[in-house]
């Protein structure tokens, strides 16, 4: 029985060595399965491509984004409106065209313009008569035919004719000067007809509250934009606005708040507040539809990055800050505010550190990997 005990024993022990044995081959190659996983490191060339800012602290800027539309610069803009009734003849402008200052627009037949020559005709014709009337009394008065007096009501006579020619005059200059009945439409200004109400043969009529033509430069125009009530204290005189359009997605047009009507649309219920903007190529078009960035400076200092920097995964923003090739960390940082290409961050890094502002995504996607 002994002897069966000390064999059990030894079956026992040696059982144990080949199991100890045989986990340990498992753990060599379960070690030599899963290498340690090697630390990213920036390369020298990846590193030539990269842009390495320093953080700074900046003036908080305030964005609000509004809608808007362009609009004739009224300060630049004249309606001209019928002088005279009479028939129109002559209109060879189309919406749109561009016309020079005292090109004209068209003529009207006028019944008024005749009669204004009528009066001229005769003012001149009187002044012609009492002239002669004047000089004979004056020449009598010398041989006692003729009194003071006379020579007095003659004088008083020519000079209320020539007042009267010059009033005439006056009357038929305002309305054109032409002599033979017609009144010609002249453009008082350069620019473009972007209103017009009038045909050839219409017949007008000075009562009519109607304008004919409207021109309007276009070198400059006015952008409107609206302002809704919870936003009126963020929009300030001076402010910097930046302007893209649906017709040109690709490019800001830059302006200030120029004029703010401190009164509300009663329909609407909006504030609105002028720019004005030069148009180079009269790109902007009247009644164009805007889209209205108007930024305005708060007097608070912040650390400011640039956009690039920032890398969204997972609901949050991280930068990366470079210590070394070697020694790149993720940071998570919590933003105030992005406006172009800066963003203003509230916490997860400190002015004077160095991020990654250029393929920050490819080096995150690099470290996590």
């Amino acid at each position: 029985m002994q002897y069966l005990g000390k064999i059990n024993c030894i079956s026992a022990l040696i059982f144990c060595i080949t199991i100890n044995t045989f986990l340990q081959s498992c753990s060599s190659t379960i070690d030599k399965a899963t290498p340690e996983k090697e630390k990213y490191i920036i390369t020298d060339s990846v590193y030539k491509t990269l842009r390495i800012d320093t953080i700074q602290t900046g003036q908080l800027i305030n964005a609000i984004t509004l809608t808007g539309q362009v609009d004739y610069n009224q300060d630049n803009e004249v309606k001209i409106f019928p002088m005279i009734s009479g028939n129109l003849q002559g209109v060879k402008v189309a919406l749109g065209d561009y016309v020079t200052k005292g090109e004209v627009l068209g003529k009207i037949n006028s019944s008024e313009m005749a009669g204004y020559s009528k009066d001229l005709s005769t003012a001149q014709n009187n002044v012609a008569v009492t002239k002669k009337n004047s000089d004979a009394t004056k020449e009598m008065a010398k041989s006692g035919l003729s009194s003071q007096l006379d020579v007095a009501a003659a004088q008083t006579a020519y000079d209320q004719a020539v007042s009267e020619l010059n009033r005439a005059g006056k009357v038929l200059n305002i309305n054109g000067g032409s002599t033979t009945g017609e009144y010609t439409i002249k453009a008082p200004i350069s620019g473009f007809i972007v209103e017009k109400s009038v045909t050839n043969d219409m017949t007008i009529r000075t009562d009519n509250a109607a304008d004919l033509f409207t021109i309007s430069d276009l070198k400059n125009v006015w952008v409107w934009a609206n302002v809704y009530e919870s936003d009126i204290d963020k929009i300030h005189m001076g402010d910097d606005v930046d302007i893209t359009t649906l017709s040109y997605p690709g490019k800001v047009y830059r302006g200030k708040v120029d004029k703010i009507l401190n009164i509300l649309d009663p329909t609407n219920k909006v504030m609105r507040v002028r720019i004005i903007l030069a148009n180079q190529n009269y790109e902007l078009k009247p009644q164009m539809f805007a889209s209205v960035t108007v930024t305005s400076k708060i007097d608070s200092a912040v650390i400011e990055i640039p956009s690039s920097a920032l890398v969204f995964d997972n609901s949050q923003y991280f930068v990366l800050l470079y210590n070394s090739n070697a020694d790149v960390e993720i940071k998570k940082v919590q933003i105030i505010n992005t406006i172009g290409d800066k963003t203003y961050i509230s916490s997860g890094v400190e002015p004077g550190d160095k991020i990654v502002a250029s393929q920050a995504l490819l080096i995150y996607g690099a470290l996590n990997n």
